[in-house]
């Protein structure tokens, strides 16, 4: 027993002079550190004094003893010691990012390394995050964030036609939303214009590519760029010296398991610049639009350029931010793959405001695996079971939008901050007899974000940087546009078949400029649909207002139905916003009246989309002739179909020949 004691004494003073001298600058387990070096003191204490303690405290330290003695001390922190904790379940170094632990020299600790600067991009997060996040990442691998499948197929689209094959950054094996596999080709493999246009340009947006050269728009690749943010800058700012100020690093190293708003906005903020507008906030694009006194706007964004504030959305202007409604299946995938983004999405308005007729469903949790229990466990207030959860347009359970009390709320997931959802099933403004196929945001989006008027041109002579083989190559693309609006926005029926703002998507005239000079394709309108035609794009500009639009805005002004800046003779509505490539087409616009006969000359793309009909457009202009008696929502004579035969009766002519 004796020799024991001297076993134990030995121990406990040699581990607590350890711990002292590797952990006291590792801000990683300095708390745990701390405590077990004043718990062996304590041993070293009671045995010096000849105290015998109880066997079971005798075995807990003997446990713990051998456990830290056993594990091997890492000379990652000798350098690194000022490195921020990724997080309290990331333990050490090694299980993330490979390497010896043991070997004195940087070269060849590092040697062995998965990825010396993000161990979870997609070359390597099979062994990184991989091996301890599998459902994760099979998640993400499929997801349209990693893809891209939507954003090269609409380019195609645009560009080239669809050949009937489906691409994605890497290619492989995916599972379409009914199970069945589908074999995808790399982007790589798609030798024309759309697939240059993707490599070189749009993929910088992708999560498996890092970007850390465009300014406020930096980030890392795979799980990195939404759990490990950068700066504007792309350089590391924490308290480690030996990465202080280097480029190509998250600006921590500690992990953000829930993404903010500007995580989301460093890729969404070109094209739809949804990231924008939700903030309220509007790329002037330089000198194309102008701002008060002529001056820039006052943020500076990627690219060049300058921000100036809109409204903001009415969810960010009440603390929300991107993840509050969108869940980790709209962005981390379900495990299917999505050949456009709506398919992927699951989120509606109606699933926290209910539609006219059914009220937002909930489900309460009653099992202890319940997914909404598992993914609220970072939140600032995690759900607990017995909460009825609200269900998703897709039946899922949102982890933080609950029914209580007779009433929906939304949680932040961050802040914790409980904000009350209008439920508004059966109100008059959301019963009007028509409106039954209008998306929620085609009367409450506030802007849509239109771009009108894209010269791309491609030039063979010069080389650009092809991100997807990450080397330059011949051919580099540049554009300018003609015009800028943010309202008011066409209307159309989307792919849901439901009427919604429409954008052009894209409104391109191709320039390709071959190895000599000349030109092969000049100011170019691709085909679409069997004819060179313009085209516009479904679109929700996450620029939601409290207040809808009026009904004299939707009914009386034709600029809502597709006809653009306008003038009106008689029966006749024609564009006035031409350019030099399009002097009878408007670019503005997709619809045209002669002699009262509706014709649309650009299309509307993705699947079912499609302008408004003549019929449909003269319906609705016709209620015009209503508005100025009838001019409320709750009027009677809105709770059914309009009867314009009432207005040949005596009353109705008197008023009409008095106007």
């Amino acid at each position: 027993m004796k020799s024991l004691w001297g076993f134990l004494e030995k121990t406990c003073a040699t581990e607590t002079q350890r711990h002292r001298e590797n952990l006291q600058n590792n801000s990683l387990i300095s708390s745990v550190a701390l405590w077990l070096c004043g718990l062996l003191a304590v041993c070293n204490c009671i045995l010096k004094r000849g105290c015998r303690p109880a066997p079971l405290f005798l075995l807990f330290l003997f446990v713990l003893a051998g456990c830290t003695s056993s594990a091997p001390s890492s000379t990652c922190i000798s350098c690194h010691g000022g490195l921020e904790h990724a997080s309290p379940t990331h333990g050490d170094c090694v299980s993330c990012h490979g390497g010896d632990p043991r070997a004195g020299d940087k070269a060849k600790s590092h040697a062995a390394m998965y990825d010396p600067t993000n161990p979870s991009s997609p070359e390597t997060w099979e062994k990184a995050c991989g091996s301890c996040h599998r459902y994760q990442l099979e998640r993400v691998k499929s997801t349209i964030m990693q893809t891209n499948a939507g954003m090269i197929r609409n380019i195609q689209l645009t560009w080239d036609g669809e050949d009937g094959r489906q691409y994605g950054t890497t290619g492989g094996t995916v599972y379409d939303p009914t199970g069945k596999p589908l074999e995808t080709l790399a982007v790589a493999e798609l030798d024309n214009l759309s697939g240059e246009l993707y490599r070189k340009f749009c993929s910088r947006c992708h999560i498996g590519t890092a970007n850390g050269d465009s300014y406020a728009a930096a980030h890392g690749s795979g799980c990195a760029a939404c759990h490990f943010p950068w700066n504007d800058t792309a350089t590391y700012e924490g308290k480690d010296t030996t990465m202080k100020g280097k480029a190509g690093h998250s600006a921590s190293h500690a992990m953000n398991p829930l993404p903010d708003t500007q995580v989301c906005t460093r890729c969404h903020n070109r094209s739809g610049r949804i990231g924008l507008s939700y903030q309220g906030l509007y790329d002037g694009n330089n000198g194309l639009v102008p701002t008060r006194g002529g001056e820039a706007g006052p943020v500076m964004s990627s690219g060049a350029r300058n921000l100036t504030s809109i409204t903001p959305d009415v969810h960010f202007a009440a603390g929300m931010e991107c993840i509050d409604c969108h869940t980790s299946r709209d962005v981390m995938g379900d495990g299917y793959a999505y050949r456009n983004m709506y398919l992927q999405t699951e989120v509606a308005c109606e699933d926290c405001h209910g539609s006219a007729t059914e009220v937002p469903r909930y489900r309460e949790i009653t099992r202890e695996n319940d997914e909404a229990l598992r993914e609220s466990r970072s939140y600032k207030k995690p759900v607990r079971h017995g909460m009825q959860m609200i269900q998703t347009s897709k039946g899922r359970s949102y982890s933080n939008v609950f029914y209580r009390d007779g009433a929906i709320w939304l949680q932040g997931k961050r802040s914790g901050k409980l904000h009350r959802s209008k439920v508004i099933t059966g109100t008059p403004e959301h019963t009007i007899a028509g409106h039954g196929r209008l998306e929620c945001y085609a009367c409450h989006s506030r802007t849509s974000v239109q771009c009108y008027g894209c010269h791309t041109r491609y030039d063979k002579g010069k080389t650009g940087m092809d991100f997807i083989k990450d080397e330059e190559t011949p051919g580099a693309f540049s554009e300018t546009e003609d015009y800028r609006m943010l309202s008011p926005f066409p209307l159309a029926l989307n792919q849901r078949g439901r009427i919604s703002p429409v954008t052009p998507g894209c409104q391109t005239f191709v320039t390709v400029a071959e190895e000599d000079g000349s030109l092969s394709k000049a100011e170019y309108v691709s085909s679409f649909k069997g004819k060179q035609q313009l085209r516009f794009a479904p679109f929700y500009s996450h620029n939601t207002g409290r207040t809808a639009l009026s009904c004299t805005e939707c009914h009386g002004n034709p600029a809502y139905l597709g006809f653009g800046q306008h003038v009106v003779e008689g029966n006749n509505i024609k564009g006035t916003l031409i350019c030099e490539r399009s002097d009878s087409k408007p670019l503005d616009g997709f619809l045209t009246m002669t002699n009262g006969q509706v014709n649309a000359f650009s299309a509307i793309t993705r699947e079912k989309s499609r302008p408004l009909s003549g019929a449909e457009v003269k319906r609705t202009l016709a209620v015009n002739l209503c508005l100025p008696c009838h001019g409320v929502a709750r009027d009677p004579i809105y709770r059914k179909g309009l009867n314009y035969r009432a207005l040949d009766d005596i009353r109705h002519r008197k008023l009409l020949s008095d106007r």
